[in-house]
């Protein structure tokens, strides 16, 4: 059976999650807390077709991890966040292969949990029980959280997963639920170990790495956002302008030319560059109130004009 090998600074969570398994001792519920990128998913798939595994014959164990790697196991359901158009749900992969403008995040809807409810009113087909996969659990609403907390109190032959970065991201009483499965940053060494083979070039690039804060994940993803900045835009870390005019035109062709996702990318990119060759406190404070306003929904050019005007004044 597939085991946990392959999960990296992990090694809380994995004595856990075996120890349940050895012992057969398994909660109704789980939470697998903990930054987003460090493994949460991997270790959620890995247990779940453990759990599937159980009782059943080792030569069909093959077959059931590559049922749940498919997502197609009729006993396993995982469940993620999702936007909404024309009462129809789309998840962010779909959403991107799609081209949908995506104005707000994505979230796990009461309509989902419904689908939870469904998929557990009918005994498990092939294992012993069914397993639940909830991914960004944190992103659900009040309605939807509520509604969880019913099938939590009774889930039946069933175990579910919740992954969110921390108990405060959730309903005290569904986390009172669930037993804690903690997860937490790779060190530098550990992040570089799980980068080499998948992105190398990301391990010579200390910024990059820096922005990732002991994420895998993370950094796979500023790694890519970082492939559609145009190279202009990308070199302003490097090469700011140099006049008032320059920086409005900047100014301009960021808050044109990027999406606020890819905007936000930018700053935080700019200013780890920036920081560590120059550790100035003030242009640090610069960073951050455009990041505010940027969060905040602000105007992306006048903020855009009112940093890089503000870094040219600095110096």
């Amino acid at each position: 059976m597939a085991g946990f090998e392959g999960l990296r600074g992990q090694g809380a969570a994995i004595a856990l999650l075996e120890a349940a398994l050895r012992r057969d001792r398994l909660a109704p519920a789980y939470l697998f807390a903990g930054p987003p990128g460090v493994g949460r998913g991997i270790a959620a798939r890995i247990f779940s077709a453990q759990l599937l595994c159980q009782h059943q014959p080792p030569q069909h164990h093959p077959q059931i991890i590559h049922k749940v790697t498919a997502r197609n196991h009729p006993d396993f359901f995982w469940v993620e966040p999702t936007y909404q158009q024309q009462n129809k749900r789309f998840t962010a992969q779909e959403a991107e292969a799609a081209g949908l403008k995506r104005k707000t995040p994505p979230q796990i809807r009461i309509e989902q949990i419904r689908e939870i409810t469904e998929f557990l009113a009918r005994p498990p087909l092939e294992a012993v029980r069914s397993v639940i996969v909830l991914e960004g659990a944190e992103t659900m609403a009040e309605g939807a959280a509520n509604a969880l907390l019913k099938t939590l109190e009774e889930p039946g032959r069933a175990t579910l997963i919740l992954i969110a970065p921390s108990p405060e991201h959730l309903l005290p009483t569904l986390v009172s639920r669930c037993q804690r499965i903690p997860f937490y940053r790779l060190s530098q060494g550990d992040l570089i170990t799980v980068l080499t083979p998948l992105q190398p070039e990301i391990t010579q690039e200390p910024t990059l790495l820096n922005l990732a804060q002991g994420s895998p994940g993370a950094a796979l993803e500023t790694w890519a956002q970082r492939q559609t900045i145009p190279a202009p835009l990308l070199a302003l870390s490097q090469d700011p302008p140099q006049t008032p005019k320059q920086a409005l035109l900047q100014a301009k062709a960021i808050a044109t030319d990027l999406e606020p996702e890819a905007q936000l990318w930018l700053l935080n990119y700019w200013q780890q560059e920036d920081w560590q060759r120059r550790r100035d406190s003030e242009r640090l404070q610069a960073f951050e109130q455009a990041r505010r306003a940027l969060l905040g929904y602000g105007q992306p050019r006048l903020l855009w004009e009112c940093l890089l005007l503000s870094l040219l004044a600095k110096g």
